[in-house]
């Protein structure tokens, strides 16, 4: 961003120019007098559909005008679909754009009534919306390009020429990483090949030794199977001893089971009288929270009903601020109204006092000739 051209990112509009450069707002105003009539264009295909909630908004001469764009459309479809006749196609077609540059020049008469068109109008997305913003990207564009001091270009054009040297450098540099990558794999893939090699020679070791493992499991096999005959015979004796045993346990176990039930007595009296004062306690605990819950309650349906009144009031703020934002607009076009009304009779009085004027000084010329006529008459007669 340091060695970007100051000159390539400044945006202005035609007011914010300097003063020496007629040309450059004249292109400016041009370009943006283009893109109004791209979206007023944008516009009519959508108005021409509302005519009649339109109509009193648009008035007579357009809604006129626009009737018979949308008739001239409509034979200019059919005439499309319907082979040859292509001297009335181009005759339609001539008449269809004149028709529209008309419609055109009364909207940008009223600038008032395409800013309510904008708002009244909802418009769908279309492919000329695309159009229409690669139209001010290409007015911004030329804003930037008109904008460009020659210094400015020079030092765009030398940053280029630093970018693309930068970049073949880079692309240099990818080449030799990209070498040096492809001769590591191919080093890898030689040691995986060796290792693949190593294992299957493991393989074939392992196998060998398989076969040589049989011959002396099977050997063990008989020395345990001779181990486990003596085992077995040492393990029965050993049962007969351990069945004693467990006898004088089982004895021991019946007096203390005696023992254990005379203290389990006692502490199942113990349990209940623990037991009856948790549940007095969790009477208490349920009272207290049913008080508490009845009083939240309470607090909650109050505060609900002050919430829906507070919504009423939001909604009656934003009827009322939006009455009040009409009323204020029609005050001021009434009283734009009684303006153009008061200069109009100024106007006209102006216009008045001049032809009373001019009339008063035509009788008294005609009065005056009159007079002079009569003088000479009686001079005569003398």
């Amino acid at each position: 961003k340091a060695a970007t051209p100051g000159g390539a990112m400044r945006m202005l509009e035609p007011c914010q120019l300097k003063p020496d450069s007629r040309e450059t707002e004249r292109i400016l105003t041009v370009l943006d007098e283009t893109i109004t009539k791209l979206q007023m264009t944008r516009l009519i295909p959508r108005i021409t559909g509302s005519l009649e909630r339109l109509a009193r908004m648009l008035g007579p001469e357009i809604t006129s005008s626009l009737l018979e764009h949308q008739k001239l459309s409509n034979e200019m479809q059919h005439l499309l679909t319907s082979p040859g006749e292509e001297e009335t196609k181009r005759a339609k077609e001539q008449h269809l754009k004149r028709s529209l540059r008309h419609i055109l020049r009364l909207f940008l008469a009223n600038p008032l009534l395409c800013q309510g068109l904008k708002y009244e109008v909802r418009v769908r997305p279309s492919p000329a919306d695309v159009f229409i913003r690669a139209f001010v990207k290409f007015r911004d564009f030329t804003l930037e390009k008109l904008l460009t001091s020659p210094a400015e270009e020079e030092e765009k054009i030398q940053f280029m020429e630093e970018t693309s040297l930068r970049v073949e450098q880079n692309t240099e540099a990818i080449a030799a990483l990209r070498a040096e990558l492809a001769a590591a794999i191919q080093t890898q893939k030689e040691e995986v090949d060796k290792k693949d090699k190593m294992i299957e020679d493991l393989k074939t070791t392992m196998e060998n030794l398989a076969k040589d493992c049989k011959a002396d499991i099977q050997k063990m096999k008989q020395k345990g199977e001779k181990q486990q005959k003596k085992e077995v015979e040492a393990s029965q004796d050993r049962c007969a001893r351990l069945q004693e045993e467990v006898q004088c346990l089982r004895a021991q176990f019946s007096a203390l089971v005696q023992e254990h039930r005379a203290s389990e007595l006692v502490l199942r009296k113990r349990k209940c009288r623990v037991e009856t004062e948790i549940e007095n306690w969790i009477q208490k605990y349920d009272t207290d929270m049913a008080e508490k819950q009845a009083m939240y309650e309470e607090i909650h349906a109050v505060y609900t009903e002050e919430k829906a009144q507070l919504a009423q009031l939001m909604e009656k703020h934003a009827l009322l601020l939006q009455e009040y934002s009409q009323i204020v607009e029609e005050r001021r076009m009434l009283k734009q109204k009684e303006e153009e009304e008061l200069q109009e009779q100024a106007r006209r009085n102006r216009a008045a006092t001049c032809i009373q004027a001019f009339w008063k000084g035509y009788l008294a010329r005609i009065f005056f000739k009159t007079k002079m006529k009569k003088g000479k008459g009686k001079g005569k007669g003398k």
